[in-house]
């Protein structure tokens, strides 16, 4: 294993990280001051509490949920894809570093940015309502895999978008939604029967739930078939990278 080409990439995305920080920093605390404004005082006044929890604090995992994913997804996404836009790329794939290396640096840049987020997000919480973590090593393994799972995912955008319309479409049309729906900011027991059944087919159901769980000590669905899911999850886009790799698809074309 080469650590020093690892630890180059890493480094050189870390640092567009850090010329940004101001706006990386401040952007998260205002947006969710606002949700808090808005989810929190508006429909917190009408739903007292949520499976024993106050609204105010039910909705905190699902707003770092939110934005580590949306993080991971972007960070991941765009700093592969720069390589190919601007053409550097091809020095990349001849310098001796292999597709595990690539990953590593990349994806494990974006993880500690999306990581970052997460942290800002819980402390910015923490000034709107009390906060107490039931399993506060759950809470970190939970937050770290989607990190990581999401960041894998956010790469194989980056290789697959050949413009910059569609390194925003997945993100935008179809993972935030899917947060959305996935009881970010409600639980699926509040659903009509038929729809609790529906929406165990969005996959982010299974990382909130288990997420919440690691604050709350209740879940929508089993712990251990969340660790399941996203342990799929990031085997399956892990899979994907390798065979990508392997046979040049978007990379050499």
């Amino acid at each position: 294993m080469n650590w020093q080409a690892v630890a180059s990439i890493y480094r050189f995305e870390m640092a567009r990280f850090f010329r940004t920080l101001a706006q990386s920093f401040i952007s998260p605390v205002i947006s969710t001051a606002l949700y808090f404004v808005v989810f929190g005082a508006a429909i917190g006044s009408r739903i007292d509490q949520v499976e024993g929890v106050s609204y105010g604090a039910f909705i905190v995992p699902g707003l770092i949920m939110l934005s580590v994913m949306t993080q991971a997804l972007s960070n991941a996404s765009f700093g592969i894809y720069f390589p190919k836009f601007i053409g550097t790329i091809f020095e990349l794939l001849s310098a001796p570093v292999n597709f595990l290396e690539i990953v590593l640096g990349y994806v494990g840049a974006a993880a500690t940015k999306a990581m970052f987020i997460g942290v800002v997000i819980l402390v910015t919480s923490a000034l709107f309502v009390d906060i107490h973590i039931a399993h506060p090593v759950a809470m970190i393994l939970f937050m770290l895999l989607t990190c990581i799972s999401f960041s894998l995912f956010g790469f194989i955008i980056g290789i697959w978008a050949r413009n910059f319309e569609q390194l925003q479409l997945i993100p935008l049309l179809v993972v935030t939604p899917l947060v959305f729906l996935g009881g970010a900011f409600y639980s699926i027991s509040m659903l009509p029967p038929v729809w609790q059944v529906i929406t165990k087919f969005n996959p982010v159901v299974y990382l909130i739930s288990g997420f919440r769980w690691s604050f709350f000590g209740v879940a929508d669905v089993p712990i251990a078939t969340s660790l399941l899911a996203i342990g799929g999850f990031t085997a399956l886009c892990l899979g994907a990278i390798w065979w990508i790799f392997k046979t040049g698809w978007r990379i050499r074309q």
